[in-house]
């Protein structure tokens, strides 16, 4: 059997859908909205920066192992780090925005709780990808490639379900607010997917 490249490449592309959930903490709009709220989407904005960087980092890392020529052992090693960070991303990033406290818009309470605790869930998903990973088999290649199928589909529902989160989190003025911040606007950057 040749290497493990298709899966790879799977595994690779259900993780850069993983991307997409920092780059829905930047809108495009901008529009007033209060000092109060300006000043949540600061600290916000600020804290989840550093973050995206190391979630585009382990998309890139993982990213890299795809070659025909990485062995099971070496893309389980890479994978498996890239999980860690991930799950220490969002769980970094839930913490600043329950540490921000509720935004200053209607329903704002309910608009936090509900994202930090999907956050969470999302950092605790990618600790059990994490496990998963180093589970797997290196030692016979059919098994560890068809293990690793089953993390990319897993993968692909996890950037789902954190897009529906931040989405909601962003819905009106807490959106636009957010999408004035500088840090805000380079995270979506640097958390962008890169084409190969």
């Amino acid at each position: 059997m040749e290497g493990t490249n298709p899966v790879n490449k799977k595994l690779a592309a259900a993780l850069s859908g993983g991307a997409v959930l920092v780059l829905a903490l930047s809108g495009c709009s901008s529009d007033d909205s209060g000092d109060k709220l300006n000043s949540w989407a600061k600290q916000v904005c600020d804290a989840v920066q550093p973050q995206a960087k190391k979630i585009a980092a382990a998309n890139t890392a993982i990213q890299k192992q795809t070659s025909d020529n990485s062995t099971p052992a070496e893309v389980q090693k890479t994978d498996s780090q890239a999980f860690q960070d991930m799950s220490d991303a969002y769980k970094a990033i839930g913490s600043a925005v329950n540490k921000a406290g509720a935004p200053d818009v209607e329903d704002g309470e309910k608009k936090k709780t509900d994202a930090v605790k999907e956050l969470n869930t999302i950092s605790a998903s990618y600790g059990d990808l994490k496990k998963q990973v180093d589970d797997l088999d290196t030692k016979d290649q059919g098994k560890f490639a068809d293990g690793l199928k089953g993390i990319a589909t897993q993968l692909d529902k996890l950037s789902q379900s954190g897009n529906d989160a931040l989405a909601k989190l962003e819905e009106g003025d807490v959106g636009k607010a957010m999408a004035k911040q500088e840090s805000c606007k380079s995270a979506s950057a640097s958390a962008s997917p890169t084409k190969s």
